[in-house]
Formats: C-alpha cells, structure tokens, sequence
C-alpha cells in the first residue's frame, strides 16, 4: 500500500487496533498496559502496535526499559479532511426519487 490513506484505513479496519487508538486518547501507555485489556498475546499486540506505527497513526519510544506508545497528533488530519468531503452531500431519500421519476415519466408501475 503506497497511498498513506490506504494505510490508515486498514490500520482502522481491525477492531482491536481501534480499541487501542481509544485507550490512547487518554493517555501515553506501556505496551505492557496497552496489552492488559485483551485476551492476546503480547507478540500479536506488538503487531498490533507496529501496523498502527507504520500508519503513522502512533508512535513508540522507549523510555529506560519501557516502549511507551502514544497517539500521533495530526495523525487523522488526511483522512479526515477527505471523509469530510462526503459531508457535502444530502441524504438521498430513495423512496421519494421513484415517487419523482413515477411521476415525471407517468410510469404507475415504478411504485
């Protein structure tokens, strides 16, 4: 995946990795305390960890003996700005449009 935005959104399509990004709204963590919650190893968590370093979603440093992860600030900004492009549209209201063309076209059986 060379596009960035690709990147991102398969770092967000797991929901362990989301639920990872949420724990580390609150706070900087130990990898040791990222891992806590979950039922899985501390290896597939580190995965876990690397696919979100990569995305550049976090970052991880070590701290003495201790890999601290914490969330990369302006991580989001690409990705939001272009869902936000899709914020532009209204709704459509599918029912209403067969109603519209039925009557534009005066075809009874579109309904």
């Amino acid at each position: 995946m060379n596009d960035p935005l690709d990147t991102v959104f398969a770092a967000l399509a797991d929901p362990t990795r989301r639920a990872i990004l949420t724990m580390l709204l609150e706070d900087d963590m130990a990898v040791s305390d990222v891992a806590e919650p979950f039922e899985i190893s501390l290896a597939a968590i580190s995965k876990h960890l690397m696919i979100l370093s990569r995305a550049g979603l976090i970052a991880q440093e070590k701290r003495g003996r201790v890999k601290w992860c914490k969330l990369q600030p302006d991580a989001m900004r690409g990705t939001s700005t272009w869902m936000q492009g899709f914020g532009q549209f209204e709704p459509v209201n599918l029912d209403a449009f067969e109603r519209f063309l039925a009557a534009e076209l005066g075809d009874s059986n579109a309904l």
